[in-house]
């Protein structure tokens, strides 16, 4: 059966593997998580789950929200996700799914929101190379360069790459691998970095393309 679990970023350490190998790991406080409610084909035209993660005050839930949580009879919860799972008759609502859903060595796909970076140059944002420091290059060494011809088409064409806004954007990252689980604290270890800072919410699911 498929799974997934929504979980906050706790940080990056290392552990050691049966071998003595160093693996760098990120750490998920993965759960518990409830279900809130479940779509079906029958009335909203196909099949998923709605998942809770976080408690929050009920006063701090708005009026549409508490009406939606009082009907699934499931404490207000921080955060909402959806999974469109390959088989959603196993879950029902109220259905509590725990860190140990998943097991070590299980191929997950995380995602989460990167680190917004603010308003970057073309350089940081898209790895442009910067003119050399020495005399006789001005005051531009950081700029981006030539936008295209001036005489045809005498326009920048669409999509020309330049400085903006960076991060702060959904991020997949695929195929991480399932270390460690610890049941008892919610815990998963993930091999690798995934994306957001500390504290970040993150979703966790079954690997799309196995390695």
């Amino acid at each position: 059966m498929q799974k997934a679990i929504i979980g906050k970023k706790v940080g990056m350490t290392q552990i050691f593997d049966e071998k003595g190998n160093v693996v760098p790991v990120t750490v998920i406080e993965a759960g518990p998580c409830v279900v809130v409610q479940k779509k079906t084909v029958e009335n909203d035209g196909y099949a998923a789950v709605q998942i809770g993660f976080g408690d929050i005050s009920i006063k701090n839930v708005t009026k549409p929200l508490k009406g939606h949580f009082e009907k699934s009879d499931v404490a207000p919860k921080r955060t909402l996700r959806e999974f469109r799972l390959d088989d959603c008759s196993a879950l029902n609502v109220g259905d509590i799914i725990k860190a140990d859903t998943f097991a070590s060595g299980d191929r997950v796909d995380v995602v989460g929101t990167s680190k917004g970076k603010g308003y970057a140059g073309a350089i940081k944002r898209w790895n442009f190379q910067r003119l050399k420091e020495s005399h006789g290059t001005g005051p531009v060494a950081r700029h981006a360069g030539s936008l295209g011809a001036c005489s045809s088409p005498s326009r920048v064409y669409k999509g020309m790459k330049g400085a903006g806004h960076l991060g702060a954007e959904r991020v997949t990252v695929q195929n991480l691998t399932v270390v460690k689980i610890d049941a008892e604290n919610n815990l998963i270890a993930v091999k690798g970095a995934v994306p957001g800072p500390r504290g970040g919410v993150v979703m966790l699911s079954d690997s799309v393309k196995k390695a």
